[in-house]
């Protein structure tokens, strides 16, 4: 049973005040009973803040508020130019002045992480606008295609709705790439080619196929004419916008003058305290994470020993222990999935994960929160090979869409490293990580929070973490019969995880070569090329966001442990995570405050 935070906390206050010694004198009573009004008021106050903050934050940004499935801006697309920057730095710095009129340390402690998690939102605004700048040299970051396809994805709306909405907003697009265009200015190379091949997958949602939809509806003629006007001139602006960044792709490759993808120590640190929110330093989780690469492989190097005479009894084992671990798993991945089969492959483990889950008692699942598997759309291809697209607060009844990028674009031979790297063993332990119980699991729970903040404000770190930490503990319950292949397998998964974080930094700040970070994932992870290729392409495009795996998992498994340690027979694991999953999308450090 779930109850709102704001009765938890205030159940906690009027607990302790009902343990008060009977001899307090009745000056002291009253003083606590006026405290505790004022601090009710307080709260009171804080939520209906919190309450307007969401619905102008909405009308300030509205592509955000399609992504959460408000639905009343669906059909605006905000123009990224000096004009736009200028309000979102007004609408910030009021909403600061508001926010830090309330005395936190007077909230409950629900709302004192709503308080945390709105100011930090908003120092991360005016440090990217101001310091970061990513909207100069990040063409990526412009592609119109997500709303559209938000739109036009949608299972509660009929086709004059989804059309009315689209006609509206394709207005707005030959702005916003003039816009986009004048904002560049020194980009990386690597998300100038990002940026183009996306936004080439844009007309896979604004396809020619829609003029005759559009023309079939019981909208006016004059609308159809105008739909015709609008949706070309799009396709023009889109165009447009592919064609500047092809020339400036040859012009950055020719000269050599790109901006670099590093942003360095400073940098990075500030980022990873905005993104993370977990207490410790950047350069604090990169030691955790080599100290917990060397006990990792020291686990591995144990399974090998116990499965070396098995699968090679003739042989000696090589001294070098990662030379054995190295042999043995590539020997096991062979077995895998046929490369046209790899999508349906996936489609048809979600059932028996989902069995899994259900007879253990792990967590309750909603059969009502549909989960479709499908081929990652065009516009999103390119960064990673498999992800989850889930539904805001406000439509969670929409599809969560889990998006297997297909192995189409492979030759022979990438493919086959690709499936040896996602074998038999490893392809379970993706889906429990991007499914059930992991992404999509978590994320029908953070739309059930009765914080709307929380869910809003989503933590990557705790998002991240609990996808990794649901692969281990579901090994831990039986998945697998505790074979011991798998756990090698989920080993080498989990060194993947941990060496994400040293990749990472060792980019940003360390400023290690491609050489020396293929080194790490092939040699130092098993990795195999395509993978580690693949990695090295995604840590180009991204800062920060690749330690997220490591340190939320780290952080709620540790806290795990603590409670199993002092609960002791009272533990219950159930319990534990529908009351850990039940605080949205809330940094690890904050829920671990409210459980506690």
């Amino acid at each position: 049973m779930k109850k709102s935070l704001l009765a938890l906390a205030l159940g906690s206050v009027l607990g302790l005040s009902a343990c008060q010694p009977a001899t307090q004198s009745n000056s002291q009573e009253s003083e606590s009973q006026v405290t505790e009004v004022k601090s009710e008021s307080q709260d009171q106050q804080f939520s209906a803040f919190s309450a307007q903050f969401i619905e102008d934050l909405w009308k300030q940004y509205p592509e955000a508020s399609s992504w959460a499935g408000y639905g009343k801006y669906d059909d605006i697309i905000t123009i990224p130019n000096d004009a736009t920057r200028k309000s979102n730095r007004e609408f910030v710095d009021t909403q600061l002045t508001k926010l830090r009129a309330f005395d936190v340390n007077t909230l409950t402690n629900a709302n004192k992480i709503d308080y945390r998690l709105i100011e930090n939102s908003l120092l991360q605004s005016i440090w990217e606008d101001e310091k970061f700048k990513s909207y100069q040299w990040d063409p990526s970051q412009y592609n119109v295609a997500y709303g559209f396809a938000n739109i036009l994805n949608s299972r509660f709306k009929s086709q004059d709705e989804k059309y009315q909405l689209v006609l509206n907003r394709l207005q707005y697009v030959p702005d916003y790439y003039a816009a986009a265009r004048a904002n560049i200015n020194t980009p990386t190379l690597e998300f100038t080619q990002l940026a183009i091949s996306q936004n080439q997958g844009a007309f896979s949602v604004l396809t020619d196929d829609l003029l005759e939809q559009f023309s079939q509806t019981s909208l006016t003629e004059e609308q159809k004419s105008l739909f015709v006007t609008r949706f070309n001139a799009a396709k023009e602006a889109i165009n447009g916008y592919i064609s500047f960044l092809t020339d400036l792709e040859k012009e950055l490759a020719a000269n050599g003058n790109a901006r670099s993808f590093r942003i360095g120590e400073a940098l990075y640190e500030e980022k990873f305290a905005f993104d993370i929110q977990s207490g410790y330093t950047a350069k604090q989780m990169y030691e955790k994470a080599l100290e917990d690469k060397a006990r990792v492989t020291s686990e591995m190097v144990k399974i090998t020993d116990k499965l070396w005479s098995t699968y090679f009894p003739e042989e000696k084992r090589p001294e070098n222990d990662g030379a054995a671990i190295a042999k043995l798993i590539k020997h096991l991945s062979v077995k895998h999935v046929k490369r046209d089969e790899f999508v349906d492959e996936i489609k048809k483990q979600i059932p028996s994960l989902e069995k899994f889950v259900i007879e253990k008692d792990l967590i309750s699942l909603d059969p009502e929160k549909p989960l479709v598997v499908r081929e990652t759309p065009e516009y999103m291809r390119g960064f990673a090979g498999a992800s989850i697209s889930a539904p805001g607060p406000y439509d969670k009844k929409e599809n969560t869409y889990y998006n297997v990028t297909p192995l189409d674009g492979m030759s022979d031979e990438q493919a086959e490293s690709y499936l040896r790297e996602y074998n038999h063993w490893i392809l379970q332990i993706l889906n429990i990580h991007e499914a059930i119980p992991g992404h999509y699991t978590q994320l029908v729970y953070s739309n059930e929070s009765p914080s709307l903040i929380k869910s809003i404000f989503g933590n990557g770190a705790m998002i991240e973490g609990w996808a990794v930490y649901t692969e281990r503990m579901m090994l831990e319950e039986g998945y697998g019969d505790f074979e011991p292949e798998m756990w090698l397998m989920y080993y080498k998964w989990n060194l993947r995880v941990i060496c994400n974080t040293l990749l990472d930094y060792g980019i940003q700040v360390n400023g290690i070569s491609k050489e020396e970070g293929l080194d790490l994932l092939m040699n130092g992870a098993f990795q195999e090329q395509a993978e580690a290729e693949g990695k090295w392409r995604r840590a180009t495009l991204s800062q920060v966001q690749l330690t997220s795996y490591y340190s939320g998992y780290r952080e709620i498994y540790d806290f795990r442990e603590a409670q199993k340690q002092q609960l002791g027979d009272k533990f219950d694991l159930k319990a534990f995570h529908e009351k850990f999953l039940s605080f949205g999308s809330a940094p690890v450090k904050y829920v671990k405050e409210l459980m506690q």
